[in-house]
């Protein structure tokens, strides 16, 4: 699963725990008063002293340590084993509903019984049999909150396999909503457009199983560690393409225009992995040496399917050979759908993705979805090959998932850029624990959705990064090869992953685990280096976080300078609170660099200023660390520093600190003014950088310094093969003095289909104020989706904002459509901040106000209650 927010939006280019602490109450002591020649046992009171608690106090301490057992989240018991599930479905479009006949093969676990237990949520059930040995025979049950209890014939035994047989009706709508973060709702299967009704809008089938939702779509034992092979019947129409687990190996003629499609699962996996997707898909077809590949996709997006996905033969090749297992299923299907409730889905051999994968040709050759689709194909290793045995271990999933794109960026596209991803990871992480720290294996959560957070994906990535770095690479990759051959097709928590590490490395890792996957917290340091002798320079480090409820951490540190250009390093074993480091250097330094890498997750302090941040950014080897001086410069505003090496930053090999260099100076275009070589290598890098991305800044800068001077150059690029590229040099044509601008060359690109292009035009009517648009802007706003959808709606707010005659009743009505009814959060988000420009007026913030209260996103209530509640105090 991969979690999509607003923090990976960017408009120019893709890319309150409390801590309980508690006390000991009791101190005991006693010892026997006679003496050894005694033969009686004397019998005596013995009076044992207590340490003095308030009833109060006393109270709470046993209310917290009821809590700790009650709130305890055990892996399932497993009663039963499910060894194969075979199904046949239909499905009612009008009704949005399921007709299934399931055909259950179990035994008992261990243990004797006499009653099965299936979750099946929102079900109507006919007969059910039970068939064993030639035997058949209807058998009772119960049905209520979504499970069902089957009464067995005769108590059975775990060398007993059995049958269970029935028909059912299951009904996906009812009860659903809720949700996570990564996931927003709990449908487990889901109708997009079922009677065609949305104008351009595909009809479609596709489920979604994690965590607990595909049982509501059949009956099965909803938990990761029950494991089964399958075979999914699916009956369909005859026009249309179904993509499921495993491998297809019938298709059967109904007539009337069905088709019925055999979907075979013949090596197990876990419950919430089964998975299908029904629609009128292209398939573009490839191969990794025999394992066959599809990437499905919308008929019209073939040749962008081709580039989006066309690293996924080489990211097989590149994952089979780092973890030391060949990629172990018989195919790999990537399908994007409408409307999809997470960014992607790692099902079994069928991987789903949102539809922001879904680009024409010209829109693929920016794409940067390389991270989501080398992170769902890694869970094909780590989830679906080998399988947390409960949310509870979620990171043996998601943590691995997640540090699979920074394997990959390291692998294809170079360290500082792997280095790039990883601290967007840390960062996303750190925004998380500044209001809540929780285990990293946690065993009590409220909902296993609670668990699909920054902590389970982004604190374990950069763990299994420090993982790497101290065991070493080998050492590593053998673990990771060890574990996942030991427990092939099996579940496994984390102690199953350190005790392979120890395995192959032959030391005891309890205590990194301890801190870092039983603990919660991370790291705060704060550094002091003393540079009086600069031949023995001394650094004192502290931890700084709260020790009674985070460990007092031991960490490899590594520190390093430079001297006379030739790097130097030496590595630190950190274990006190307070600890002092000798680097003896010999040699003079002037400047060292603490975790010059980028490879620990903690939180670092230090004085420094911003004449050795620029010295940072000249010296340093590592892009990533010259991208930090450059960053923080620009967050201090340290306008002397930053000024005297921007020609250097935008000459810099690592693309991202050039593109950061445009970015700032975009902020200060005056500095062109005094140093015309320094506007003249822009316009270069606008017209010829290897990186869309920075060319695009680069033609940014040349709007913000002068457009009017560089209308040839945005009306060349206007039609750049880049959407990136040309849709920065449109916006800089409209911001090109309106007297000096064709507003036919605007015009023509008003029949666009790309946000990019779109959002200039759009502002060049607004800025203009030219009338009689208002079909436009709704009609885009029809045509666009995911993140451009996003971007665009706060332009067809304005423009009805400044026009209500054109059709403000109409935008309102779309807005608050789409803020009660789309799946996605952000978009919701974003149409609820474009209505608040239209809340003078009493009715419609009526009418927001009730769409707000259906709200079930957590995080959307407590933002939507703080605006509205400061409207109603203003009005």
């Amino acid at each position: 699963m991969n979690q999509l927010t607003l923090k990976n939006l960017d408009f120019r280019k893709s890319s309150l725990t409390i801590s309980i602490v508690f006390l000991s109450l009791f101190a005991t002591s006693c010892k026997s008063s006679l003496a050894p020649n005694q033969a009686k046992m004397k019998n005596e009171t013995v009076e044992i002293p207590l340490k003095k608690v308030t009833s109060e106090a006393l109270q709470k301490h046993i209310a917290d340590k009821e809590q700790e057992i009650a709130s305890y989240r055990p892996s399932l018991k497993k009663s039963f084993d499910i060894l194969h599930t075979e199904l046949d479905l239909s499905f009612n479009y009008e009704n949005q509903t399921v007709s299934g006949k399931a055909e259950l093969t179990i035994k008992p676990y261990f243990y004797p019984t006499r009653e099965l237990i299936l979750d099946a949520q929102d079900f109507e059930f006919n007969e059910i049999f039970f068939t064993q040995k030639g035997s058949y025979e209807s058998v009772n049950y119960a049905y209520e909150e979504g499970k069902i209890r089957i009464y067995l014939p005769r108590e059975l035994t775990r060398s007993d396999t059995f049958q269970i047989e029935f028909d059912y009706t299951a009904f996906p709508e009812r009860n659903s909503g809720g949700g996570s973060g990564a996931i927003t709702d709990t449908k487990g299967l889901y109708f997009i457009d079922p009677l065609d009704t949305v104008t351009g809008k595909p009809t479609m089938i596709w489920t979604q199983g994690e965590t607990a939702h595909n049982s509501k779509w059949f009956p099965t034992i909803d938990s990761p560690n029950e494991k089964f092979t399958q075979l999914i019947k699916l009956t369909v129409s005859d026009t249309l393409v179904s993509i499921g687990n495993g491998e297809l190996v019938k298709q059967e003629d109904l007539g009337n225009g069905l088709r019925k499609d055999y979907w075979e699962m013949k090596l197990p996996h876990a419950a919430y992995l089964a998975a299908f997707a029904i629609g009128d898909f292209a398939k573009v077809e490839a191969n990794w040496e025999d394992i066959p590949l599809g990437y499905f996709v919308e008929k019209g997006y073939e040749k962008g399917a081709e580039l989006v996905f066309k690293n996924t033969p080489e990211m097989i090749g590149f994952f089979s050979e780092l973890t030391g297992v060949r990629y172990p299923w018989p195919k790999y299907d990537q399908i994007v759908v409408r409307d999809f409730v997470s960014g992607a889905m790692e099902n079994t051999t069928a991987s789903i993705f949102m539809e922001e994968l879904r680009m024409t040709e010209r829109e693929a050759i920016d794409s940067e979805m390389d991270y989501i689709i080398a992170h769902e194909l890694f869970h094909q290793w780590f989830g679906d090959y080998v399988t947390t045995e409960s949310w509870s271990n979620l990171t043996l999933n998601e943590g691995f998932a997640n540090y699979s794109e920074f394997l990959w960026n390291e692998y294809k596209y170079g360290v500082d850029e792997a280095k790039l991803k990883l601290i967007a990871e840390t960062e996303n992480y750190f925004s998380e624990a500044a209001i809540t720290q929780v285990d990293l294996i946690r065993f009590e959560y409220e909902n296993a959705e609670d668990m699909f957070d920054s902590h389970s994906y982004s604190k374990g990535g950069a763990i299994m990064h420090m993982l790497r770095e101290y065991l070493g690479v080998d050492a590593f990759y053998e673990g990771l090869r060890y574990y996942l051959t030991e427990h092939a097709f099996e579940n496994v928590e984390v102690n199953d992953l350190r005790l392979a590490l120890e395995k192959v490395s032959g030391e005891d890792l309890n205590w990194f685990f301890n801190q870092w996957f039983l603990a919660k917290g991370h790291p705060q340091l704060h550094f002091e280096v003393d540079y009086s002798d600069p031949t023995n320079i001394t650094i004192s480090v502290s931890q700084l976080q709260d020790l009674d409820t985070t460990p007092l951490y031991q960490l490899s540190l590594d520190v390093s300078w430079y001297e006379g250009g030739e790097r130097k390093r030496k590595q630190f074993v950190i274990s006190k609170a307070k600890q002092k480091l000798e680097l003896e250097n010999i040699t003079p330094v002037e400047l060292v660099f603490i975790d010059e890498e980028k490879n620990l997750l903690a939180e670092k302090s230090m004085q420094i200023s911003p004449s050795q941040m620029r010295q940072q950014f000249m010296t340093s080897k590592f892009g990533i660390a010259r991208y930090e001086a450059l960053d923080s410069l620009a967050a201090w505003e340290a306008v002397t520093e930053l000024e005297s090496i921007i020609p250097k930053a935008l000459e810099d090999e690592f693309w991202s600190v050039r593109e950061s260099a445009l970015s700032i100076l975009q902020g200060y275009p005056e500095w062109l003014t005094d140093a015309p070589e320094l506007a003249q290598k822009v316009q270069r890098m606008a017209e010829g950088d290897q990186r869309n991305s920075v060319r695009a800044g680069a033609l940014d800068v040349l709007s913000a310094f002068s457009p009017d001077d560089y209308y040839a150059t945005f009306l060349k690029l206007s039609e750049d093969s880049s959407y990136l590229v040309a849709g920065s040099a449109l916006m800089g044509l409209v911001s090109v003095e309106s007297g000096k601008v064709d507003p036919q060359v605007i015009e023509s690109y008003a029949g666009e289909i790309n946000y990019r292009m779109i959002i200039p035009v759009a502002d060049y009517y607004i800025t203009n104020s030219i009338s009689e648009k208002g079909n436009w802007f709704l009609d885009q706003a029809n045509n666009l989706s995911g993140e451009g959808l996003y971007y665009y709606l706060g332009y067809l707010a304005e423009y009805f904002i400044r026009f209500p005659e054109e059709g403000e009743e109409n935008a309102v009505k779309y807005l608050l459509g789409k803020m009660e009814s789309d799946s996605r959060s952000y978009i919701r988000l974003g149409a609820f901040q474009s209505l608040l420009g239209f809340t003078d007026e009493a009715e419609i913030l009526k009418r927001i106000n009730e769409v707000a209260s259906r709200e079930k996103d957590s995080e959307l209530i407590i933002y939507y209650e703080y605006f509205l509640e400061t409207l109603e105090v203003e009005n």
